[in-house]
């Protein structure tokens, strides 16, 4: 009996855990769909009635609190314009009163000679001299005062923290955008050379041939077509497109002709797939014929998704200027951590991203009435998603009006998949473009390009050159070799202005590549790949192609994600060749054989959802409710293997349950545009109490790349500046501390100068807190302060990145904990040189090796604490402590 007793009360202990469990799951399903009716109704509740009546109660509220706001702004700046006003009338007086006394003096000595005055009167003539030279004087020194000089630092006491000064006060300025650093980098840009008589004296001396050191063989293989010569005459160049208004620069363009076709076209078919090349104006143009035709009538918008954010913020800014209207009333944007957009938008440009989040809150895109899916070729992640989701829409919606836009001839496939939707081609502008290979494979093709560009510039007419590279670095290494070899040169070539376009580079100077070539001058562009489709920059008459982009690849079997220069497809070298023949017939440069264009390079490039992460697009897909991902109706489909990851890291961060739904936790997770691991992490800070500090290490780490400033000429200074913010437990906190010190000294721009670090990059930081700040109440959490221990930081950190931990091996490697892959601490981070024995990543970075970028150090109890059914003890034991086994040895029983 005792025996089957003891058999039964297993079983009936695992029926209660069976049972508890099933509960533990309604409820938190239940408190799930609570908490998705919560943020509906707040939702509601913010947003603006515009046709509801705006005398009621809330409309006096919002009224009251504005004008309390603009009384709290006047009494704060009031007393400090006065004293500004009063400093500059007075300093006005000054000027007067000494040009008074000036002038008294002349008149005086002009009208009296010395013999005529009397003793008195000499006596004040004299003294009105000494006067105005003491005034003269008094001015030259406060001319030497305003010079910077070395002032001995204020002791400061025990436990004081010296106040920040600015040095200069035009730096308090707003908009101030750190005009001293740019103007450097301008001025490193652009080289003046030569003496001011140079040409004079070059006209003297003897002409001579210009010699380059080397040159490249290139073979002319093959010429692309060109348009008909009726479409050739509506071209325009850059000097008569800025001599027209806005109203003729849209008549010249390609789709001009066809804006009744399409209209009509629009109206009779539900889905639509237009064809036509980067430049012929579907972006700007057809948002603004459907407005013009009443499709915002009925009170709803106009929706175009872009796949890049600096796509949507430009084509936005575009379409405002040629609507006449401001940017964010009638015309706005939306992208990640910024919405540029009112009530009154009916004209909304947003990223493929934040379309996403849009169907969280609306899944029918009720308030929209036409949703053009721009560069549809692109095949982003989040563009292969919508397609599903739209094409699923577009079944029930049937007043919904789709329109899938791609550049290139893929239109076809995009027509199969929307149950052969119509295409309507427009007919493109492009004149015949001749393609050049070299003879043999170039080994540096960085070398390559600047030797290129100045053959080009040495030997071919005037005409605007296009370089495509694959990232800042590069284009750096670029400019620098470029301005270096045209220095020495000499003045007998042509002018050469050298611009670069990059993310991280200040908007000021990302907008130079748009402005016109001055007379008589040659403009070279180095680019990333954003050249080749979203941005399109006139009078460009060469390309330069290397064939090398740069491309995120996740692992699968390691569940690693590495960025790394990969060679280009046809599809994007044919892209980049078009560039090059948009105002004139022009020439591409290709850096590599005609045998490996044929052989080695792929028809298409591999869409982004079959080599990338999925844990993102998949949480959101579950917020969506569409449970079944492995049916969901793809363009391509995943990678089965990624598709399970991505289920089993989320399972792992506690956003899915073991029967595959979504959480509480999941469903909080997925109102973050952010990483699904940062997200826990954001979530965590609730539990660890340190929610202010977890904000300002997730929007540091959002720019990450882009906030220590390096210039070459003073790598020392800014090397030592960065250390001096390294915390000894690692780089996140080292973000922090760079942070915090900033808000200190006021958000001061001079601050970021002196201490080398990006101002553009910490203000977008200061937004991206500002949004993820909002979104944290919005989910319900209540933000406060940990420091200054920070024990509980890192614990929220490693709560959300379990997933990304390192432990010193035997050899001084890293070696990951799950897959044990040998990695290596980045040359930038605080614990390069300490070498902690467990480590805790943001990310890996594959260029000579596989570096861990961002790193802090943790405790491996941690990881049994935050992530026990992912770790297990036996795991985390460390080898290098453990002692000899006290057991009694074979050679000791022998002798025994």
């Amino acid at each position: 009996m005792s025996k089957r007793s003891n058999r039964r009360e297993p079983s009936s202990s695992d029926d209660s855990s069976i049972d508890s469990e099933e509960e533990a799951r309604r409820a938190d399903l239940k408190e799930r769909d609570e908490f998705a009716q919560r943020l509906k109704k707040r939702d509601e509740d913010r947003t603006r009635k515009v046709v509801e009546s705006t005398t009621g109660k809330r409309a006096y509220e919002e009224a009251a609190k504005r004008l309390k706001l603009e009384t709290e702004d006047r009494e704060k700046l009031l007393p400090k314009l006065r004293i500004q006003s009063r400093r500059q009338y007075l300093e006005k007086r000054k000027e007067d009163k000494v040009a008074e006394l000036e002038a008294d003096i002349l008149d005086d000595e002009y009208l009296f000679a010395e013999t005529v005055i009397t003793e008195r009167e000499r006596q004040d003539r004299e003294y009105k001299k000494s006067l105005l030279q003491i005034a003269k004087e008094h001015e030259k020194a406060r001319e030497l005062e305003r010079i910077q000089r070395y002032h001995m630092p204020k002791d400061i006491k025990k436990g004081e923290t010296q106040e920040y000064v600015e040095v200069d006060e035009r730096e308090r300025m707003p908009h101030s955008e750190q005009k001293k650093w740019e103007a450097e980098q301008l001025a490193s840009a652009v080289y003046k050379f030569g003496s001011k008589d140079a040409k004079e004296r070059a006209a003297q001396q003897e002409e001579y041939e210009l010699l380059l050191d080397e040159q490249i063989d290139f073979v002319q293989a093959m010429q692309t077509g060109g348009t008909k010569d009726k479409e050739r005459k509506r071209e325009v160049t850059e000097a008569q497109r800025k001599k027209m208004n806005i109203e003729e620069t849209k008549k010249s363009l390609p789709i001009y002709p066809f804006k009744e076709d399409l209209i009509a076209a629009i109206k009779d078919h539900q889905i639509l797939i237009i064809e036509g090349e980067t430049g012929s104006g579907k972006t700007t143009q057809i948002p603004q014929y459907l407005y013009e035709a009443g499709f915002t009538n009925d009170g709803k918008k106009i929706g175009c998704t872009q796949p890049r954010r600096v796509a949507a913020m430009s084509v936005a800014a575009r379409v405002a200027e040629e609507m006449g209207i401001k940017l964010g009333n009638e015309v706005g944007y939306s992208i990640r951590f910024e919405d540029c957009t009112s009530e009154r938008t009916v004209i909304k440009y947003m990223t493929d991203g934040t379309l996403h989040r849009e169907f969280l809150s609306e899944p029918d895109l009720g308030s929209y009435s036409v949703m053009i899916i721009d560069e549809a070729h692109e095949r982003t992640l989040h563009t292969d998603i919508l397609f599903g989701l739209v094409k699923d829409i577009a079944r029930f919606r049937l007043d919904l009006k789709l329109l899938i836009s791609s550049a290139t001839l893929d239109a076809e496939k995009f027509s199969d998949f929307f149950d052969k939707a119509p295409v309507y081609r427009i007919p493109g502008r492009r004149y015949p473009v001749d393609i050049f290979y070299t003879k043999a494979p170039e080994a540096d093709y960085i070398d390559a390009c600047v030797v290129s560009i100045l053959q080009i510039h040495a030997t071919q007419p005037l005409g605007d050159i296009l370089v495509f590279l694959t990232g800042q670095e590069e284009i750096e290494t670029c400019q620098e070799m470029l301005q270096d070899r045209v220095k020495r040169l000499g003045s007998k070539l042509k002018e050469l202005l050298i611009l670069p376009i990059y993310a991280n580079l200040p908007s000021d100077m990302q907008a130079k590549i748009f402005e016109p070539t001055p007379p008589n001058a040659r403009k070279v562009v180095l680019a990333t790949n954003i050249a080749e489709t979203s941005l399109t920059i006139d009078n460009i008459i060469y390309v330069i192609d290397p064939g090398f982009a740069k491309q995120n690849n996740f692992n699968s079997r390691t569940g690693m994600e590495t960025l790394m220069v990969v060679p280009i497809s046809k599809a994007s070298a044919n892209q980049r060749a078009g560039r090059a023949g948009r105002v004139a017939p022009g020439k591409c440069f290709r850096l590599y054989t005609a045998w490996a264009y044929k052989n080695e390079l792929e028809d298409n490039t591999v869409p982004e959802i079959q080599r990338i992460n999925l844990g993102n697009a998949v949480l959101m897909l579950k917020a969506l409710g569409i449970n079944d991902l492995l049916h969901f109706d793809f363009l391509d489909p995943p990678p089965h293997e990624t598709l399970v990851l991505a289920l089993e890291q989320l399972y792992a961060l506690g956003a899915l349950n073991h029967h595959g739904e979504l959480t509480k936790l999941g469903r909080r997770m997925a109102e973050f545009p952010v990483d699904p691991m940062m997200a826990k992490m954001l979530l965590a800070s609730e539990k660890y109490k340190c929610s202010e500090e977890i904000v300002t290490i997730a929007a540091m780490l959002s720019v990450n790349g882009a906030i220590f400033y390096r210039p070459k000429d003073k790598i020392i200074h800014a090397d030592t500046a960065r250390k001096n913010f390294n915390h000894m437990h690692g780089d996140h906190l080292s973000l922090m501390q760079v942070y915090n010190q900033w808000a200190e000294s006021d958000y001061s721009t001079q601050w970021c100068y002196e201490n080398f670090i990006q101002f553009r990059s910490m203000k977008r930081a200061r937004d991206v807190r500002e949004q993820i700040m909002g979104l944290m109440q919005r989910v319900e959490i209540e933000l406060v302060s940990a420091l200054p221990e920070t024990t509980d930081i890192r614990k929220s950190i490693t709560a959300g990145y379990f997933y990304h931990v390192a432990r010193l091996s035997k050899g001084g490697n890293y070696k990951t904990v799950k897959h044990n892959q040998t990695v290596m601490i980045h040359p930038n981070s605080a614990l390069f040189e300490e070498l902690p024995r467990w480590l805790l990543y943001h990310e890996l970075v594959f260029t000579t090796k596989e570096f861990m970028r961002s790193v802090i150090e943790i405790d491996s109890k941690w990881l049994l604490e935050v992530a026990p059914h992912y770790y297990k003890p036996k795991e985390l034991e460390d080898s290098t402590n453990k002692k000899m086994p006290k057991t009694v040895g074979r050679a000791t029983l022998t002798e025994a």
